[in-house]
């Protein structure tokens, strides 16, 4: 029993002794490891060993700060990462972090203190404007829409100032814009469930649009851009006489698409780019059936991939192998 007991000591011992020996970036990736596998008690473990060695190490203080906030020891979190934003070497997501810390406190004028703070250092970063615009609009501060207007403007290819301007919009009747955010962000994440939502709330604009005959409040930024849209989108209303559906959706989109590029003077949009070019390789009522048929109408659209199955593979394989991202400089709203 004696020797049991010294030799389960003398390996903890050696075992204590090889983790003290490990270098910090040693512990930081078996602690990210923890984290991948949502074992965020390990991870505080690892990190506070970290942090003993190296206090003022900003990644660490980030990582240990997160991990508490995932464990929802908030209070702990809230202390370990305010020094780190003092730090020079502190990135974004320190700010984003401490925001929603703040907002797990229930302090949104210092979770927006937080994420303006970061804005300043991070002009680029569109997960601040997110984040900031998110709790803007708990607090019903309407300039939350602003703040995601300029993460779409700043970082356009991150997707979630697109999820929430398409909603905002959507609920206050200006369905241009909520139809190309909209569309625009099912297209980044076209398998989040956030895309079902969009996807019902993108056919519900068309269905206001076309059957109010809304055309004249259809946006409320009159810019030539979205005034060419509209005027583009106008000259399809005689199919609306079949109702708005998948399949007139896909007429009517068919002939926008061909208008739009058919005059010269038309804005480069990479969603309409995108369309164009599923138009021209054969697969795009494949993925207007993928984007309001099974919204629209279930049985339909199973009815209608039974039949098309070639078609429907094709496009769903071709969609699978690809990201969707927007380039700078197309920003007109």
């Amino acid at each position: 029993m004696t020797k049991r007991f010294f030799l389960v000591l003398f390996l903890q011992i050696a075992f204590y002794l090889s983790s003290y020996a490990q270098t910090v970036n040693e512990l930081q990736t078996n602690a990210r490891a923890f984290m991948r596998q949502g074992n965020y008690e390990n991870a505080v473990i690892v990190l506070t060993r970290c942090a003993e060695k190296e206090p003022t190490n900003t990644s660490v203080g980030k990582d240990l700060a997160l991990s508490y906030y995932y464990i929802q020891n908030i209070a702990k979190a809230l202390e370990t990462i305010k020094p780190v934003l003092e730090s020079n070497d502190a990135d974004d997501q320190c700010f984003l972090i401490a925001g929603n810390i703040y907002k797990q406190l229930e302090q949104p004028k210092e979770s927006e203190k937080v994420f303006k703070k970061g804005i300043k250092k991070f002009e680029e970063s569109g997960p601040l404007y997110n984040e900031l615009g998110e709790i803007q609009i708990l607090t019903g501060n309407k300039d939350a829409i602003k703040n995601w207007e300029k993460g779409i403007q700043k970082d356009p290819s991150y997707s979630k100032n697109y999820y929430n301007a398409a909603r905002f919009y959507f609920f206050n009747k200006d369905n241009i814009w909520s139809i190309l955010y909209g569309e625009t962000f099912v297209n980044m994440e076209p398998n989040s469930t956030k895309s079902v939502e969009i996807k019902k709330i993108i056919i519900e604009n068309y269905k206001q649009l076309f059957s109010e005959n809304n055309f004249a409040n259809a946006s409320k930024t009159t810019n030539s851009f979205a005034t060419k849209v509209i005027a583009t989108l106008k000259k399809q209303a005689s199919i609306t006489g079949f109702g708005i559906n998948a399949e007139t959706l896909y007429m009517i989109r068919t002939r926008f698409i061909l208008d739009w590029f058919s005059e010269k003077d038309s804005p480069a949009f990479k969603l309409f780019e995108y369309q164009q070019q599923l138009l021209k390789a054969g697969m795009f009522e494949a993925y207007n059936q993928w984007l309001f048929g099974i919204t629209e109408n279930i049985n339909s659209y199973q009815n209608w991939v039974k039949t098309n199955a070639v078609e429907n593979n094709t496009f769903l394989s071709f969609q699978k192998d690809r990201i969707f991202k927007v380039p700078t400089g197309q920003y007109y709203h």
